[in-house]
Formats: structure tokens, sequence, C-alpha cells
């Protein structure tokens, strides 16, 4: 961990190779005069909008939604099988299972045809008092159980003993995203009327606790981030369903599930506060995390160490190395492939424009869980059998 101290607030780093918008964005946050003791940046830390992916923001009485992020709730589930991957016939894994698994969930911008059962979709919530939640609920029926496109995947795993594991990467749809953008925009305008002395350029817009904003979109922000374990518990729930119909004898164990979007009231360093991950996990003490790799590295399951400094906190992945734009400039489409290949991976880089989500477009997985063995430890190693991409 690197210490730093920019405009008086302490930044506390587990990040190598910070690219220089995330450096930006991290000089634009110690100009945010809520922040609780200090700044955390996880190991897979890079520029996001606003505030870097892997950062962790602890504020007293505000929120900040673009310190949660559009995709918010975003997250990561795995379920663990008594199937050994060497036991898998190829062409039934090609044939049935991958093919029936790309049949019962929609990848990329496809939704459902029709809305899903309302028992799939989170409970409890007062939605009509909700104000984009009730007039999105329509289309995020027919979202509920889809992937989504980006750096969202299905992945068939192996661990180190050869058991069949599931793993999922997706968060709240469209309907994040219209959740997310609504409450900046108010936050900018909220903002601009009390004269804050946030600069409007940093892109930081807060909402103070005890504001009718601030519950308005506390409320929403729980709901997104219900819906998107709602989104890949259906989605887990279908993809077993479809290996279960393949492969007789076939059991389950219980899902595990972790969030990397989202805030949250915790207390840290003496002070209740709002803990804001973006493109961060909680790693409480003995807490069971999941930090994937790029496409066709190792994924690993975790334990959290509950540091206080990184505010219990660890990376949510790889993290990017490369922009999107920058990959699919730089990388050799031939050479990702042959990378892929070679590992024995049924793999979802076709085109030019799949690069942007090659394994050469991110961070070294095991340097990244190298700069953080004092957040969590590894308790299990996954290795990529098949990846399905939206």
């Amino acid at each position: 961990m690197e210490v730093k101290v920019i405009n008086n607030i302490v930044v506390k780093s587990w990040v190598n190779d910070l690219d220089e918008h995330g450096k930006q964005e991290v000089r634009n946050l110690c100009q945010l005069p809520f922040i609780h003791h200090h700044l955390a940046l996880m190991p897979d830390a890079h520029g996001g909008k606003g505030m870097p992916i892997g950062g962790v923001l602890a504020t007293k009485g505000v929120v900040v939604p673009n310190a949660v992020g559009v995709d918010i709730g975003c997250g990561m589930c795995a379920v663990k099988t008594n199937i050994r991957v060497a036991d898998i016939e190829e062409a039934v894994l090609r044939k049935q299972i991958l093919r029936g698994i790309r049949k019962q969930i929609p990848l990329g911008r496809d939704h459902h045809k029709h809305q899903q059962d309302e028992k799939y979709m989170p409970q409890g919530f007062d939605t009509d008092s909700m104000q984009v939640v009730s007039r999105q609920l329509t289309s995020a029926m027919k979202q509920v159980g889809t992937l989504g496109g980006g750096n969202h995947f299905i992945e068939l795993q192996r661990d180190d003993e050869g058991w069949l594991w599931i793993m999922i990467h997706s968060g709240s749809r469209n309907l994040g995203k219209q959740v997310g953008d609504f409450y900046n925009e108010k936050a900018e305008k909220l903002n601009r009327r009390w004269f804050s002395s946030v600069p409007s350029e940093i892109k930081l817009p807060f909402l103070p606790l005890r504001t009718d904003e601030f519950r308005q979109y506390w409320a929403e922000m729980e709901y997104c981030v219900a819906f998107a374990l709602c989104n890949r518990s259906l989605m887990m729930e279908r993809i077993c369903q479809v290996i279960g119909d393949t492969i007789a004898g076939v059991e389950f164990e219980p899902m595990i599930n972790i969030a990397h979007n989202y805030a949250k009231w915790e207390n840290h360093f003496g002070g209740n506060c709002i803990v804001h991950r973006k493109g961060a996990t909680s790693a409480r003490e003995g807490e069971v995390g999941i930090i994937p790799g790029s496409q066709g590295t190792c994924s690993y399951i975790t334990e959290g160490l509950g540091n206080p400094e990184s505010f219990m906190s660890s990376s949510h992945g790889a993290g990017r190395r490369l922009s999107r734009t920058a990959a699919r400039n730089e990388l050799s489409l031939e050479e990702e492939i042959a990378r892929l290949e070679k590992a024995g991976v049924i793999h979802a880089i076709r085109y030019k424009e799949d690069l942007d989500e090659a394994a050469g477009a991110y961070k070294n997985i095991d340097e990244v869980m190298a700069a953080q063995a004092d957040l969590v430890r590894i308790r299990t190693r996954l290795s990529p059998v098949a990846v399905i991409k939206g």
C-alpha cells in the first residue's frame, strides 16, 4: 500500500499502474469537502467517469451518484457443481450446454420477448413511490434474467480439483443506468442552485442526507442492487436447469454473490459514513468474495481479511489496462485468439471489435491478487473452460 496526501486528503493506494485519466480523477476526488478519513484505491483501479473504477469513497452525510456508477448493483455470482469437467464430452459441452444457455438467456442488448414472472423481481419495495423504477418496471420485467453486453459474461470454469463451476458477471441492465443518470443530473442541478463548492467540471455532484432527493435516490439505488441480484439469480437458475437436463445426477452448491457498484452505510474509523464502492467489493473478515480475471485467465473465490485501511474492501476484478478504443487499435486479433486456443478455452473472440474484452486489454490478474494479499486470501482458483459474452 502506498500513502499520499493530495489537497490535505490522504490517499491509500494498492494500485501500481493507475492511468493518467484515473490520476486526474483522484485529484478531483480530493477536492470534495465531505470525505471521511481517506480515499482508497484498489489494485485494479483505472479511470472511469467522475471516479476511478476500483475506488472506495467514504463520505460524511452525502451520497454521490457518480461514485456508485450507472450499472448499480453490478456484481458476480458463482456456483460449484459435483461434476468433473473431464467427464463432460466436448460435443455435449458445445452442442447441449452452451447452446442451451444461449437459448435460455438473452445476450447483449437482447431482452426476453415476454415479461418474466413477478416472483423473479425484487420483493418488499414500494415501487409506486419511485420516480424512475415505477416508469421502468415493464421493461425491467423483460430484462431480468438477461446478461447484457460490455464486460458482462457467463463462464464455465474448473477448479484445481477438476470440479465444474458456473460464474456470472452482470448488473441491473438499463434500469440501473436510468436511475444513475436521472439522479446524477438532479444532483448537478441542485448543486448549481446551492452554489456548491464542488466544481461542476469534476462530475461529482452530491445529494445531502435528510433531503428528499437523498431518500429518493437511496430507495431506487437499493432497488437496483436487489434487481441486479435477481437478474444474476434467474440466469444462474436457468443455467443450472440446462446443465441438469443435460447431465444426470448433477448437484449445485449454494450460490455465492457479491456486488461491486453500490453505496452503503458503514462504520469506519470511529464514525458512521457512506461507503461508495465503484468497481470494488466488500472484503470483511471471513466474507466470501469473487474476483474474476479477464477472458481466458484465472478467477478467484476469496475470503476477506477485514483490512480497515481499505474500508474492508478489495478489487472487483483484473481492471482495464487499455481503453476499449486502444485495445482494438493495439492488440492483435490473431495473437489473442491463439492465446485462448492454446489454453483450450471455448472463447468469444471472433472479430476486431471483440478485442476490447480480450485478456490483453486487462491487467494481469495474478499481479492484482498479489498486490492485495493484505485485503483477501485466495480460497479457490478457477480456470476458464468456456466463455459466453454479450
